[in-house]
């Protein structure tokens, strides 16, 4: 990456953390050109040098979230499209504390980021990255398993909903139960038993 090219970076990731502030208080719908500059310390200028209008920015900070939540997998974990195949499918279960561990650990470190993140999942476009997961990730796992098409969205809406449920649940607790105990709580409300078998 050159200099400008890392001055562009610097500033579109400045405007993408002034927006994730300005969400923690207030809607989207409400947040100005101008209040984004003001807060990223950057001209109104400098905004329209990056985007057409505040929903690309909106699309730019989703995208900076999930590439800073990647980052908390190590290779192997990232390359799951090669596990999806060579795995065996004893092997095909991402709901174990290697999977769940760096997902709350990262929530849990940018705890106000995704307070905000889910009450304002709508905007932040997440049921493009929900349809992504599914082609992706849920739809291969359950072609391995010859679970039938027509159910299969379901059972994908049913993992994550539940998912995302108890998160929000954890975030509007404060994150008082530890990363391990809330690992726990997913995996028991999915295999209905807890992991040391009692």
């Amino acid at each position: 990456m050159n200099k400008s090219e890392s001055k562009y970076f610097n500033t579109a990731k400045k405007m993408d953390k002034a927006l994730i502030s300005l969400l923690e208080e207030k809607s989207f719908e409400y947040i100005t050109v101008s209040e984004i500059c003001k807060r990223a310390n950057v001209n109104r200028s400098t905004f329209y040098l990056h985007y057409e209008n505040m929903g690309d920015l909106l699309n730019e900070t989703a995208r900076f979230l999930l590439d800073g939540f990647m980052a908390y997998f190590d290779d192997e974990r990232r390359s799951i499209a090669k596990k999806l195949i060579e795995s065996s499918l004893d092997e095909l279960n991402f709901i174990s504390d290697e999977y769940l561990f760096p997902y709350l650990s990262y929530i849990k470190e940018n705890s106000c980021v995704f307070t905000t993140v889910l009450s304002h999942s709508d905007s932040f476009g997440f049921n493009d990255v929900f349809q992504k997961l599914y082609e992706n990730i849920f739809n291969p796992i359950l072609e391995r398993y010859n679970y039938p098409i027509a159910d299969r969205k379901y059972a994908m809406m049913f993992y994550l909903n539940g998912i995302t449920a108890i998160v929000t649940e954890w975030l509007k607790d404060g994150c008082e139960k530890t990363i391990e105990e809330v690992s726990r709580i997913i995996y028991e409300c999915i295999f209905g038993l807890r992991k040391d078998g009692i």
